[in-house]
C-alpha cells in the first residue's frame, strides 16, 4: 500500500495527503513538482526512474474502509536533501543509457 509521504524529500515542503503538488517514483520517493521539475529533471535521485504524480487517497469512506480513516498517511518526515553534483552524474548516466536504448 502506498505509504503517502508527508514531505518532498529534498526541500522538505509539506505534501498533505491530499497534495496535488507531490510526485512518487517506483519506490515511492517523494517530491514537490517544483523540485522534481526545476532541480531532478524528472528523474529520482535514489534509483533513475522517472515520476508520476501521486494518487490521492480518499478522505472519506466512500467504500469498504479504504479511506485515510483506515489507512492514514505516513507521518515520519524523511528529509535528504538531494547533492546537485552527484544528480548531475546520475542524470547524465540515465540520458545515455535512454539514448543507447533508442
Amino acid at each position: 500500500m502506498l505509504s503517502i509521504r508527508p514531505n518532498c524529500e529534498h526541500c522538505d515542503v509539506d505534501l498533505p495527503a491530499d497534495s496535488v503538488q507531490a510526485k512518487v517514483c517506483s519506490f515511492e520517493c517523494t517530491f514537490c513538482t517544483n523540485c522534481v521539475e526545476n532541480v531532478l529533471d524528472n528523474c529520482c535521485p535514489n534509483c533513475g526512474g522517472d515520476f508520476q504524480i501521486r494518487p490521492i487517497r480518499p478522505a472519506t469512506n466512500f467504500k469498504n474502509g479504504n479511506y485515510l480513516g483506515d489507512y492514514p498517511a505516513q507521518t515520519q518526515r524523511l528529509h535528504r536533501p538531494v547533492d546537485l553534483k552527484e544528480h548531475l552524474k546520475l542524470l547524465q548516466i540515465v540520458r545515455e543509457h535512454l539514448t543507447n536504448k533508442a
